[in-house]
């Protein structure tokens, strides 16, 4: 026999050394599950392009963080879907106090208190113009989109909402949010900034879902070019330095680079967005038998934690977790 000093697969010869050795593992409490939301029975719908979710009623929400907490998530991301009436080009209903969200997160914490809701800072539900800022002109405004934003912020701090989001990618707007936040006394709520957020192909089937596209032009003005890396760090060191207490890369397959990236130059939790269309990707491939979708959904999260995020939002979240069997 050929004399091979080094045989890796001496660690793969039995299934019980290869759980030994797994380096990498993903766990119910590391997932968020993102729920979209409304106010109205009739908007309550199956969605199309994300198959196996929905909408949810306010009032179904706390059934929904049953199940979740009963198999180990322990976070709920909130995305709003809003009537079209209650839109304006300033996106006034996101700080109405007895609006949707507010309304679902003290319904949320009162009845969950040790579950972690996690609200969005962005103006595109609420926006006749469906961007994430102050629109005039044609031209999305970042210094006067800032005041928006961090009224939101604290409308949802004010509910009880444990993480504000920060989705917008305005420039200043950690900075913003946290002093606003700080001065009406909310210096325990916690931000995730969406310190790189691509202008990404993949976030169609959320946006049809909340009916949030943009009604003209693009996003491509404040969201990151797909092609950029060095950008991402650049991004990462002001969030921090504004006062981000945990930074999102977001979609994550996409960008396991970025994710990797952050992981070794940041002392901050990292989170990860498995998005939308990378969870439609994976479901259209499952339905027609091309590949097994149990493995698939192991492989996607697994790959993302190897990466390095801690946190982990994803439309799997609860049907993984119900699979989940817990470590021996």
């Amino acid at each position: 026999m050929f004399s091979l000093p080094q045989r890796p697969r001496r660690n793969r010869k039995s299934a019980a050394l290869r759980d030994m050795l797994q380096e990498t593992y993903v766990l119910p409490r590391h997932l968020v599950f993102p729920a979209f939301i409304c106010a109205n029975p009739s908007e309550v719908v199956a969605l199309k392009s994300l198959p196996g979710q929905q909408r949810w009623l306010k009032e179904d929400l706390a059934k929904l963080a049953e199940d979740c907490l009963r198999v180990g998530v322990r976070g709920l991301a909130l995305f709003p879907f809003i009537e079209n009436r209650l839109k304006d080009s300033h996106g006034s209903e996101s700080k109405n106090r007895k609006g949707l969200v507010p309304e679902a997160v003290r319904l949320l914490k009162e009845k969950y208190p040790d579950l972690i809701v996690f609200t969005d800072v962005a103006l595109d539900p609420y926006s006749s113009d469906g961007h994430d800022g102050l629109v005039q002109q044609g031209e999305v405004l970042n210094d006067e989109s800032l005041p928006l934003l961090a009224d939101m912020a604290l409308t949802q701090a004010q509910a009880g909402a444990d993480w504000v989001c920060a989705s917008d990618m305005m420039d200043g707007r950690i900075g913003f949010l946290r002093k606003t936040l700080d001065e009406g006394g909310y210096s325990q709520t916690n931000i995730l900034s969406y310190s790189s957020k691509y202008a990404s192909s993949f976030y169609g089937p959320f946006r049809e879902a909340l009916d949030s596209a943009p009604r003209e032009g693009d996003k491509r003005t404040y969201q990151m070019n797909p092609a950029n890396r060095r950008e991402a760090r650049r991004e990462l060191k002001l969030d921090q330095w504004e006062g981000a207490d945990m930074l999102m890369i977001k979609p994550a397959l996409p960008y396991l680079d970025i994710i990797a990236d952050y992981r070794r130059v940041s002392a901050l939790p990292i989170a990860a967005y498995n998005v939308s269309g990378e969870y439609a990707m994976l479901k259209a491939a499952a339905e027609r038998g091309w590949l097994e979708e149990d493995k698939a959904i192991d492989e996607v999260l697994t790959s993302i934690k190897r990466a390095g995020a801690d946190v982990i939002f994803s439309y799997h979240a609860l049907e993984w977790s119900k699979k989940f069997k817990p470590l021996l």
